[in-house]
């Protein structure tokens, strides 16, 4: 099982920074991607970091996204900056990268940003 955590309510231009923790296993062995469910829309694939630490990140947060892995903490983090009303939605952690599938995710974290 995966568990996301640090959502919250931020003003337009804030910050926020996503955490997604393996609460049985290791995330060690698998790629992580990050994925976006705004309300009324599908999910969304917004960026992924193999095991080799190469990453991928979607066109519409290049640049004011940026992810990591902390192998001592087993940990993926997705730091998000100057964040947009348009950011707003649940945030899930998946074991694989956007195009690609797997069953397991974590549970969402709600991500809020007011103009």
């Amino acid at each position: 099982q995966l568990v996301e955590s640090g959502g919250g309510s931020v003003e337009s231009g804030g910050s926020l920074t996503l955490s997604c923790a393996a609460s049985v296993g290791t995330l060690r062995h698998y790629p992580i991607g990050w994925f976006r469910q705004a309300p009324g829309k599908d999910r969304e694939g917004l960026s992924c970091i193999r095991v080799d630490g190469s990453t991928y990140f979607a066109d519409s947060v290049q640049g004011r996204f940026h992810i990591s892995r902390d192998h001592a903490a087993d940990t993926v983090f997705l730091q998000m900056n100057n964040l947009e009303p348009e950011d707003t939605g649940v945030y899930y952690c998946a074991t694989h990268c956007p195009g690609y599938y797997s069953p397991l995710w974590g549970q969402g974290t709600q991500v809020t940003v007011s103009s």
